[in-house]
């Protein structure tokens, strides 16, 4: 099948994403890895503020509900993708997907990656702000503070920054034209703020079992296709503080030709994004299908042979 896997990353869990999972006898192993970790009443943790933003939480659910929708998708007869990006903590589920590290290997190191992020700002009050409507540069040089997280479009990107830089940033832009929004992300992710994580990360990514990928991932930190295990692991440990290169990401997914895109997670922002600037290549969320026999019809239906 000629289709192109996209995990989504952190900001828009909800309590309601993907509804039909605790349904579906195969996502239930998964799903049981990562209650194990945060606890059976996840999506009534998801409804509350408070902690839907933490990183010790969002991450794992993020990756775990992912792997779990990944693992219903195979078990009923979806094959391998062409190709897999992730966005932002969607690398480690996408990581999963094509079989360069173990579902329960995945949930760790999402654990471990949020640890290690909270340690690199703790003491301090950072997060992201998405901005859409200007080119990030002419946005970073009216808020030289900031840096630019994640690298989405020509006129959209995610900036990373202390919370009262941000504040400035959310007050000051939109007055240029700009549309700006303070992200559910409590820390400056892939910021010059992230590079204490870089190490103790590194120490978990040697823990764990590598296999090459079965099939080419986009990688975050780099923007390009990697398959071999030197260069993903290199990747996965630097896009933590490093700019996210998703528009790179994106053409690197195109240029492998799928007939279609489906991305696993909350909401549909990257399917959005994706429709936006390949219109003629239909994507969706699964998170937008009711249950699971819609979407593997609506996949088989825009997936067709080679």
């Amino acid at each position: 099948m000629a289709y192109a896997l996209l995990f989504s990353g952190q900001a828009n869990q909800h309590a309601g994403m993907l509804p039909w999972l605790e349904a579906v006898p195969a996502c239930a192993p998964v799903l049981r890895q990562m209650e194990s970790l945060v606890g059976s009443d996840w999506r009534a943790t998801l409804a509350g503020p408070v902690r839907r933003a933490d990183n010790g939480f969002a991450q794992v659910v993020i990756t775990g509900t992912a792997l779990a929708a990944w693992a219903a998708l195979q078990d009923a007869g979806v094959s391998a993708p062409r190709v897999v990006a992730g966005y932002s903590v969607g690398e480690l589920a996408a990581f999963a997907a094509a079989g360069v590290v173990a579902p329960a290997s995945a949930l760790a190191l999402a654990q471990v990656r949020a640890r290690c992020m909270d340690e690199a700002v703790a003491g301090l009050h950072t997060g992201l702000l998405a901005v859409t409507g200007m080119a990030a540069a002419r946005a970073l040089a009216r808020c030289p503070k900031l840096e630019c997280a994640i690298d989405i479009g020509p006129e959209q990107a995610v900036l990373a920054g202390m919370d009262e830089d941000l504040a400035q940033a959310l007050l000051r832009l939109p007055r240029e034209g700009a549309q700006c929004t303070r992200l559910d992300v409590a820390v400056a992710s892939h910021s010059s703020w992230m590079r204490p994580a870089l190490a103790p990360f590194d120490i978990a990514l040697q823990g764990v079992a590598w296999s090459p990928a079965l099939c080419p991932l986009a990688l975050n930190a780099t923007g390009g296709l990697g398959k071999q295990v030197a260069v993903l692991r290199r990747a996965l440990q630097a896009q933590i503080a490093h700019t996210v290169q998703w528009e790179s990401c994106m053409q690197a997914v195109a240029e492998r030709q799928p007939h279609c895109v489906l991305e696993i997670g909350a909401g549909s922002a990257l399917a959005r994004q994706w429709n936006a600037r390949y219109p003629e290549v239909s994507a969706r969320s699964l998170d937008e299908f009711k249950d699971l026999p819609g979407a593997v019809a609506w996949l088989e239906r825009n997936a067709a042979f080679d």
